[in-house]
């Protein structure tokens, strides 16, 4: 079933567990990271970055998750992630996805706060959820980002900003970073708790890549209820397909279909093993009793 971002994050929070969101390639990753969701039982939203929109594009991603998703007995979203261009953003609302994430933080607070406002009145035309970035989680992603901290608010101006501008979801800095961790980041799960005292609601976790699952459950207890994974899911398609074309080095057999099935099983492990860590497995059928479809 297609579902709504933020009701299925609306549902983690309720429930004390959070949703997995996972970054797919293409539609090998999309197929395996829906059939781990259906193995565990679980919510899920599949993300897509702005680097994979401008590599596929948008129709063919659409399509490609629509029919992934539409049929399966658990509730999935499409989720565009870290996205500072409002053309891409345009397109993806167009087009029907559930939920963007507008990525205004390299802007200053009041320009960000104007074109967020914005964006939300544009995709809540659409029936589109709207995840806030204003201030910058540090690290680069799929070539968007900053390995600087360039703005950063007190928490009841995330708060204030986000209850102005009516978004659904709210992404703030918490210790984490895109990509792999060279040292151990000092998390901020105590922002969570403070952020969680002033809106209700759903309160974002990016760079989960790397965190420990004593990390995920502390950040979990605290009030995150969507926790964004990319870099691992990459670790883990690109491990399979390495390990595939050593294979065929060695045999000379040189069969792509047996590398994508190890790609699959390769990427479903990956992503059934989250669910599992995040406390979403089993929660499928209460999400969708409460979640409605798109």
């Amino acid at each position: 079933m297609i579902a709504s971002t933020a009701q299925l994050a609306q549902h983690g929070r309720a429930h004390g567990y959070a949703v997995a969101a996972v970054n797919i390639l293409d539609d090998l990753s999309l197929r395996a990271a829906v059939d781990a969701a259906v193995e565990r039982s679980s919510p899920l939203i599949v993300q897509v970055s702005v680097k994979t929109v401008r590599s596929i594009g948008v129709e063919l991603l659409t399509t490609m998750f629509r029919l992934a998703a539409r049929d399966v007995p658990v509730p999935v979203s499409l989720h565009l992630d870290h996205c500072p261009d409002r053309a891409v953003i345009s397109a993806v609302v167009a087009a029907g996805w559930s939920s963007v994430l507008f990525d205004a933080s390299d802007r200053d607070l009041d320009q960000a706060e104007r074109e967020t406002a914005e964006v939300v009145l544009e995709s809540h035309a659409a029936g589109c959820d709207v995840e806030s970035e204003i201030e910058n989680i540090v690290g680069v992603e799929d070539d968007i980002g900053s390995d600087e901290s360039v703005h950063a608010y007190p928490v009841q101006t995330l708060a204030d900003v986000a209850a102005r501008t009516g978004v659904d979801l709210l992404a703030p800095q918490l210790g984490t970073a895109h990509g792999l961790y060279t040292s151990a980041p000092v998390l901020l799960p105590e922002r969570v708790r403070e952020l969680a005292a002033l809106t209700d609601l759903p309160i974002v976790l990016h760079g989960g890549t790397g965190l420990t699952d004593a990390d995920f459950r502390e950040f979990i207890e605290a009030g995150v209820s969507k926790i964004n994974i990319s870099t691992g899911l990459k670790v883990a398609y690109m491990r399979a397909a390495q390990a595939a074309t050593a294979v065929a080095e060695e045999t000379g057999r040189w069969d792509p279909p047996t590398m994508f099935r190890d790609i699959h099983a390769a990427v479903q492990a990956e992503v059934a093993g989250r669910l599992d860590m995040f406390g979403s497995s089993g929660q499928a059928e209460s999400a969708m009793a409460t979640t409605a479809a798109r």
